[in-house]
């Protein structure tokens, strides 16, 4: 019997092009949508005659949708554990309306009524994460309850009446980073912000491709590593100018300085943490996790007091950007979250996902609105298009696995074989379990 040495892959072109940022199932429907991304802002920014990429524009962009990107970095992980949480606008709404009177009617100090908040996110999230994980209900019903549950107490709490807040608790959602220094028509600090992300992107490269090479993996050319650097920092650095070129007062807003670092703490807590591996593996296959030794009922109990204490968040920016709580908030807000998620590349069937993934889908659809808004469109109308852009994302990640064909990506980086389809390499390392991850809730056994 003969041992066949495989094949030494070939490289060049789009095959290495393809390694900028990573490859594999998930990888290739992230890149795609990012893709989307690009083309719809270019697209808008034709249509609407230069007005998408105007400075003015970008700082509303991101001041009226940082909650729901905040919302779609917890909802991303109750989706790769397998659940779904609609409760996430009635939470932000309670906290909303409690955090308000407390600092107007209690003359609580905003800096306590912030922590205030975060807790009754965290007692929510526990009731609710007691329920999935201990008692076995599942948590689309659960969720349903308090949605109706919280949204009843912001109009108990409120009276169904708008709560003013004071001006120190809207810089968390309507301040911007301060001015300094030399006036070069622009802000300093941001300019300083965007040269500092780009510095990290270089170093983080460089130690990316230093940790390959002591550990002896493949790693992409560095004409590509080079590539993706340059690439990166001119969209950095442009965007930089963009943000600080605004009317005088504004700058990179404080929520997406708040938003930017949730991101850097999920992406790492998801991707370099015991915890985080526990999420994928009790959603792409809570029996195999489970007798791996797994804590199922723990994971399932944290993943949804997560969602609830950054609910909470996202209802404290949303009320500081308005400058008041009313009874109207939170209204649709988690269907906005849980279609960034599976637009961003999320499996139904969980075990697929990430953070990054999920900011860009929340992207697509803060551009898609703001886009279709700048050209006049009528909200029906705009709600049709949402509706069908999440519809087409899941169905080609549906049809993709029932075919157990590779992603976009995957069809031009990975080398065909003759008589051998090469699909399978591009397929998750664990499959979905045919069961429902939410039936993980039901286990009796840690």
């Amino acid at each position: 019997m003969t041992t066949q040495i495989p094949e030494k892959k070939k490289s060049g072109g789009i095959r290495d092009l393809g390694k900028m940022f990573g490859s594999g199932q998930s990888t290739g429907r992230q890149f795609g949508i990012l893709g989307a991304l690009v083309v719809i802002i270019i697209l808008f920014e034709i249509l609407t005659g230069g007005k998408t990429l105007e400075p003015v524009n970008l700082i509303n962009l991101v001041n009226q949708n940082a909650y729901v990107l905040v919302l779609a970095i917890g909802m991303v992980m109750v989706i790769i554990a397998g659940h779904i949480d609609l409760s996430v606008g009635s939470v932000a709404a309670v906290v909303g309306i409690v955090v308000a009177k407390s600092m107007t009617d209690w003359h609580v100090p905003w800096p306590l009524a912030i922590i205030l908040g975060l807790l009754i996110g965290v007692a929510i999230g526990a009731w609710q994460g007691w329920w999935v994980a201990y008692v076995g209900v599942p948590a689309f019903i659960v969720t349903l309850a308090g949605m109706l549950i919280f949204r009843g107490l912001n109009q108990l709490i409120g009276n169904a009446n708008t709560i003013p807040v004071p001006d120190g608790f809207t810089f968390i959602g309507g301040g911007f980073l301060p001015d300094w220094g030399p006036d070069f028509g622009y802000n300093n600090s941001t300019l300083l912000l965007g040269l500092i992300i780009a510095i990290v992107i270089a170093v983080m490269e460089w130690r990316t491709r230093r940790n390959q090479t002591k550990m002896g993996s493949e790693k992409a050319p560095l004409w590509v590593s080079v590539f993706k650097v340059l690439v990166l920092d001119a969209v950095v650095i442009y965007a930089a100018f963009l943000f600080a070129g605004g009317r005088i007062g504004t700058s990179f807003p404080v929520s997406g300085i708040i938003l930017g670092i949730l991101v850097i703490v999920y992406s790492f807590v998801t991707r370099s943490t015991i915890f985080g591996r526990h999420i994928y593996a009790v959603g792409g296959n809570w029996h195999a996790a489970e007798l791996s030794g797994v804590k199922i009922k723990r994971i399932n109990f944290f993943v949804m007091m997560n969602m609830s204490v950054l609910a909470a968040l996202a209802g404290m920016i949303s009320v500081a950007r308005s400058i008041s709580s009313g009874p109207q908030d939170g209204l649709g807000w988690e269907l906005d979250a849980i279609a960034a998620v599976f637009i961003g590349g999320a499996a139904v069937s969980g075990g697929i996902g990430t953070v990054a993934g999920s900011i860009v889908g929340g992207l697509v659809i803060a551009v898609l609105n703001n886009g279709l808004q700048l050209l006049g469109v009528t909200s029906d109308k705009v709600q049709i298009i949402k509706g069908l852009v999440l519809l087409i994302a899941v169905g080609i990640d549906v049809y993709s696995k029932r075919r157990g064909g590779p992603s976009l990506i995957g069809r031009l980086t990975q080398r065909r074989e003759k008589g051998v389809d090469a699909a399978g390499a591009d397929q998750p390392a664990v499959v979905p379990d045919a069961d429902s991850a939410e039936a993980s809730s039901r286990s009796l056994t840690n």
